[in-house]
């Protein structure tokens, strides 16, 4: 794997404020009922802008499929929009599910990005679908039958979650341009990318987006050791599995060209609100949003009112209040305090946060509460 030397500084973070660790954004781009995809969409601007002007290190955005309540199917395009109205925060996938495409689309999709916004575009990926089976079944179609579907050499040139590491190898050939001689894919290269150096008159682009892998149990944090690439956890929705997979991927850490020592980021879901009471009205609103979701009947992020009025049965409850024990919520005070915990016990090198709520006037307050919490700096 080839890398540009200043790889390293770009995963790491610099601390800002009084944080132990670089905050990030996590945006699932979320619809509330009765508002749509565009004000969704407008929202996560001035989130971006938001996260830029106070010192955020970077942000996200997650692929999912076939629910109405989150707009990010196509974390690419939303990134280019991002990209056009911001200058510095760093940019990325949390993540892009490989296993739903061709490698060679992420690479020329990520190429493009990292030429729209040279040196602060991450590519984060992910095995899991995001999705529905029926919905990964559509993404991933093809006419071939499965048997065909490797190339000469016997590497799986389409495949499922369970090729994700043969996968990965080919997206990082793709993107460095590097396949051995007598690969069938040796003459193809992705564009934009390091074969335009090798042109007549071309010159090398000096950033190559970092590569991140994100889990939420064993596999990637593993093969993210082995490779010794970045890892993102997905603590909001896996916090059993938190501790477990950051021993394991320290543990097994080899150096690479890319990091000299491990660098794990953990997703949490956090939400600050001026007022306690509101807090808990709009995490009980984002928790219905799951019941619905986990229960097969997805839909928009309901409002707090619709989310009092509901009548949880008493395995909703259980549910509901599993849910938000792992969602940190309250005064700025209160989710300060509970991500500095979060942090010292998980040792995380860095915490991006997601904030799951109806309104997206919410979920941008809450963004600037925590920076105001933190102290981190306002500018222009």
């Amino acid at each position: 794997m080839s890398i540009s030397t200043d790889a390293a500084g770009e995963i790491r973070g610099t601390t800002h404020g009084t944080a132990p660790v670089p905050l990030s954004v996590l945006d699932l781009v979320t619809v509330g009922a009765g508002r749509t995809a565009s004000d969704a969409l407008r929202t996560s601007v001035d989130i971006a802008r938001l996260a830029e002007a106070r010192g955020y290190h970077r942000y996200w955005v997650a692929e999912h499929h076939s629910m109405p309540g989150v707009a990010s199917s196509s974390p690419a395009v939303i990134l280019a929009h991002l990209a056009a109205h911001t200058d510095r925060i760093r940019l990325g996938s949390g993540g892009v599910m490989l296993p739903n495409h061709a490698p060679l689309v992420i690479a020329e999709q990520f190429g493009t990005l990292e030429a729209m916004a040279p040196g602060r575009v991450d590519l984060g990926l992910g095995r899991a679908p995001g999705t529905d089976g029926a919905t990964a079944a559509a993404l991933r179609r093809s006419d071939l039958p499965h048997s065909q579907l490797r190339s000469s050499g016997g590497t799986p040139i389409h495949s499922g979650a369970d090729d994700f590491p043969q996968q990965l190898v080919e997206l990082t050939r793709f993107l460095d341009d590097d396949f051995p001689d007598g690969h069938p894919y040796g003459r193809i290269h992705a564009v934009p990318g390091p074969v335009q150096a090798t042109s007549p008159g071309g010159v090398q682009s000096p950033h190559r987006p970092p590569v991140w892998l994100l889990g939420s149990s064993g596999f990637s944090a593993r093969l993210a050791a082995t490779l010794g690439l970045p890892f993102a956890f997905a603590h909001h929705f896996s916090a059993q599995n938190t501790l477990p997979a950051l021993d394991l991927y320290r543990e097994n850490f080899r150096p690479s060209e890319v990091l000299d020592e491990p660098y794990a980021l953990i997703g949490v879901s956090a939400l600050a609100t001026d007022d306690e009471k509101e807090a808990r009205r709009q995490v009980l609103a984002a928790a219905l949003n799951m019941v619905r979701l986990r229960t097969g009947r997805p839909g928009l992020v309901p409002t707090p009112d619709e989310a009092e009025a509901y009548d949880f049965s008493p395995m909703e409850q259980e549910f509901v209040a599993s849910w938000n024990s792992n969602v940190i919520h309250g005064t700025p005070d209160a989710v300060r305090a509970g991500l500095d915990d979060l942090q010292k016990r998980t040792g995380a090198d860095e915490l991006m946060i997601t904030a799951n709520a109806h309104g997206g006037d919410v979920r941008l307050r809450s963004y600037e509460l925590i920076a105001d919490a933190y102290g981190l700096p306002a500018t222009a």
